[in-house]
């Protein structure tokens, strides 16, 4: 019997040990897309990241053209006006198709898988200083078609996709890095 009535004593014990936690751990915390350490808007510092073209194969140019295009409109959603450019962010990325499956009776792929990589570069302005670099991967599937047309409308789509990916890791991996940076 002693043992029941010290149950409720040990359980508000725990309770109160895990709110005590939580309070201290919940300085630890820092919204993403909330002021930086230096206490700028973190859209205007995403705003002065220059975006340079993407260096990809030969053949490979259409899906670094769409990842530049995601990039400014996710750094900086207008792409024009803002604040002074203070930072650089250099891409080389590379494509590849895979097709998983292939179909027995017509010998012809009937998915297709584009594996996209870019390795990213973000510098200052000046390129004195790598702020941060990383590599970014990313899939996207589509249905191949007997219809040529339609199997590389499919394809075109994907890259689309990809690019979108993309653009959303390599922005995410830069806001990170430069929201605990102050003064990058």
């Amino acid at each position: 019997m002693g043992v029941a009535t010290n149950r409720p004593g040990l359980r508000i014990a725990r309770l109160v040990l895990a709110a005590g936690l939580a309070l201290n751990l919940g300085a630890c915390f820092r919204p993403l897309y909330g002021p930086t350490a230096s206490g700028e808007a973190m859209q205007d510092v995403l705003a002065a990241v220059q975006v340079d073209d993407v260096l990809m194969a030969q053949d490979q140019e259409r899906l670094g053209h769409y990842l530049r295009s995601e990039l400014i409109f996710a750094l900086d959603g207008s792409g024009q006006g803002g604040p002074p450019k203070r930072y650089r962010l250099k891409m080389q990325g590379s494509e590849q198709v895979q097709t998983p499956i292939v179909s027995s009776t017509t010998a012809r792929a009937e998915a297709g898988t584009i594996v996209g990589t870019v390795k990213f570069s973000l510098e200052s302005l000046d390129g004195r200083r790598i702020i941060t670099e990383g590599v970014a991967t990313a899939t996207a599937t589509y249905d191949r078609s007997i219809q040529r047309f339609a199997s590389l409308r499919a394809a075109r789509d994907a890259e689309l996709r990809l690019a979108k990916v993309l653009s959303d890791q390599i922005k995410t991996r830069i806001a990170s890095v430069l929201a605990v940076k102050p003064n990058s």
